[in-house]
């Protein structure tokens, strides 16, 4: 069965906000960037350009598990109890500065210094 649903893909395709929490740092950090800026590579894993996250990139430096969650959503789709739809993206990150997926990424965003890339877990509807 596949991670990624249609309905997923719609809120992750349309122009909002992406939260990505480092769920392990001590405190936690918290970056945004944009949903519409996330390419999905594979059923289970994204792409994320990263400009900044220097935050994000020193927790998972320190947490075995390199966890993140991050958070989309959108109110132009209809959700659990009406309009607006949103997720809880769960899995373990990386930054890449070299190679096939940050030659792709480079290429549409020329303003990156890295790619975060997430191999996801879960994806769980929260509204």
């Amino acid at each position: 069965m596949a991670i990624m649903t249609e309905e997923f893909l719609d809120v992750l395709r349309d122009k909002g906000l992406a939260t990505i929490v480092s769920i392990n740092g001590k405190p936690a950090s918290v970056v945004n960037t944009w949903s519409q800026y996330i390419n999905v590579v594979a059923d289970d894993t994204i792409l994320i350009p990263a400009a900044g996250m220097h935050s994000i990139q020193n927790d998972l430096k320190a947490d075995p598990e390199h966890a993140l969650t991050i958070a989309v959503g959108s109110y132009n789709y209809p959700g659990t109890t009406g309009m607006g739809r949103g997720y809880h993206i769960h899995g373990s990150g990386k930054f890449i500065t070299e190679g096939t997926y940050f030659d792709q990424m480079k290429a549409q965003f020329d303003w990156i210094r890295a790619v975060l890339v997430v191999k996801i877990s879960d994806i769980e509807q929260k509204i």
